[in-house]
């Protein structure tokens, strides 16, 4: 007799990443060895680390990692992130870290952070927590790091991403494949969030619910306990695959559109590398706009703090040019139109 259906689902899904992980170390291993020699162990064996909070997603994941990675030949640990929000953490970061222990994953850390404040206490503790995971995986020399982001998370991402009208790429939610050389993977984007808390029971782990995941002060909080639920209530059920699976649909058109912003680029610039206003014009928007939003990253631009309106803004001075004076964007970084060519630089 074979596992339970729900045990099942989730070791399928991290079958399938660790295999692809596997695959990417054999032909990278392959090509560094043209150059120098590499140990047996760095070829035959990658490090890949669960990040676990010790709830039913992230204790699901790990217990699947625990199972499938020793068949593949791989390394398999964990670490466990005690962001020091609430009291007690500190001793439930060690727990998380012991059933990590228990079900056999090494090596396996417990790191504390600081979280600050910039951007909201959500953001500020994505960072923070993100930061450790990056440093953990350069000291362990780890090729990738898995998450345990569900589908129900990645539908409401495509939620938030809608209601701040952002672009297509934030309704595109969360990569399967993200990070530095991808170092983050995220198996369970096609499980839904009962399947793993269902896995975790059947195989008697215990699990931790974090409070802020049901404290209506947090936005995400309010949209998993009231927003999906209503739009179920009125739409019916599916509401959750089919956000995911607009999600997947956005990823692939964004992924065409940069794709082809990319490739245009070089066609709107003179010999002296401006952006020439005109060629910009006879773009399509969605490209021209993209072209916009690189050109003011690479003047100094932060990322995310260059928001949709800050671009139509720029693309103003392409589609709507009445003598507008410069423009102010996140960074420092000025635009302004002269002699028929766009200037984005350092105010």
């Amino acid at each position: 007799m074979g596992p339970h259906p729900a045990v099942a689902a989730i070791r399928l899904a991290v079958r399938h990443v660790l295999h692809d992980i596997l695959n990417e170390h054999r032909t990278t291993s392959q090509a560094y060895g043209l150059f120098e020699q590499v140990s047996h162990e760095r070829r035959s064996s990658p490090l890949v680390l669960v990040a676990c909070s010790g709830g039913a997603d992230s204790m699901a994941l790990a217990s699947a990692l625990a199972f499938e990675a020793p068949k593949l030949g791989i390394r398999a640990g964990g670490i466990t992130v005690d962001h020091g929000l609430q009291q007690g953490s500190d001793l439930r970061a060690e727990e998380v870290a012991l059933r990590l222990r228990e079900l056999g994953l090494d090596p396996v850390d417990s790191v504390a952070v600081t979280v600050g404040r910039e951007g909201g206490p959500e953001a500020a503790a994505r960072d923070a927590r993100y930061a450790a995971l990056d440093a953990a995986a350069v000291r362990h020399g780890a090729t990738a790091i898995l998450l345990g982001h569900t589908r129900d998370d990645q539908a409401e991402t495509v939620l938030l991403g809608l209601a701040r009208g952002s672009g297509i790429r934030s309704l595109s939610g969360m990569a399967a494949v993200s990070g530095a050389d991808g170092r983050y993977r995220r198996p369970f984007l096609k499980v839904d969030r009962q399947t793993a808390r269902k896995a975790c029971m059947v195989q008697s782990l215990p699990v931790w619910d974090d409070p802020h995941n049901a404290d209506p002060a947090y936005t995400r909080s309010r949209l998993r306990h009231e927003g999906l639920p209503a739009l179920e209530k009125a739409l019916g059920k599916g509401v959750v695959e089919a956000l995911a699976r607009t999600a997947q649909l956005s990823r692939d058109d964004a992924d065409a559109l940069d794709s082809w912003a990319c490739q245009a680029e070089t066609s709107v610039r003179d010999a002296a590398g401006r952006l020439e206003c005109a060629k910009l014009y006879a773009l399509p928007p969605a490209v021209r706009r993209r072209i916009l939003r690189r050109a003011a990253i690479e003047a100094g631009a932060p990322a995310g703090s260059l928001f949709a309106r800050h671009i139509e803004e720029v693309d103003r001075l392409i589609t709507g040019w009445r003598g507008q004076g410069v423009i102010n964007l996140p960074g420092k970084v000025v635009a302004q139109r002269q002699g028929g060519r766009l200037v984005i630089r350092q105010g």
